[in-house]
């Protein structure tokens, strides 16, 4: 297993694994990544000064991603943890929390303060893996993603995260 920056040959199968997952786990398609046109140019997104998006392979193939990004709106000092979403084989070996940590350094590197997350209760092993990192929920979003559909959003501050 490899974990990489995201590469532009990659929008591909990112965009299918990402709406793969929607429909496996029967997440709201409207106002979510789901129907995002930006979820088909990951790689020209996450060009965004201070942003990163974190890929992990297997012999070329793309079993998930998660990053960073300064989402709109966000209060100073804030980014977004974004789209963290594993492929159904990746799933239960620790992948996940490897590529979550791999986005937290990106982070504090960039010098965030705090970072924000945006999700739902169909993604509830996702939820779980953010609590456990001590990622706290909010009674209302923050920030503007565009991503109207969520119904929970989180938090944590980075000066308390400690890499597990």
């Amino acid at each position: 297993m490899n974990i990489r920056k995201v590469r532009q040959e990659d929008n591909l199968q990112l965009a299918k694994i990402i709406r793969e997952i929607f429909e496996e786990f029967g997440a709201p398609k409207q106002g979510s990544v789901y129907s995002d046109e930006a979820t088909n140019h990951l790689y020209e997104v996450f060009q965004q000064d201070k942003s990163a998006l974190w890929v992990t392979e297997t012999d070329g193939r793309i079993l998930g991603s998660c990053g960073i990004y300064p989402t709109d709106e966000l209060p100073d000092g804030y980014v977004e943890l974004v789209k963290f979403y594993l492929a159904s084989g990746a799933r239960g070996k620790g992948i996940g929390k490897k590529l979550i940590e791999e986005s937290i350094e990106s982070a504090k590197q960039s010098g965030y303060k705090a970072i924000y997350i945006e999700s739902f209760p169909e993604f509830e092993n996702a939820v779980r893996i953010y609590e456990n990192l001590g990622f706290n929920r909010l009674s209302h979003p923050l920030g503007n993603s565009g991503h109207t559909a969520c119904t929970i959003w989180m938090v944590k501050e980075l000066d308390s995260i400690s890499r597990n």
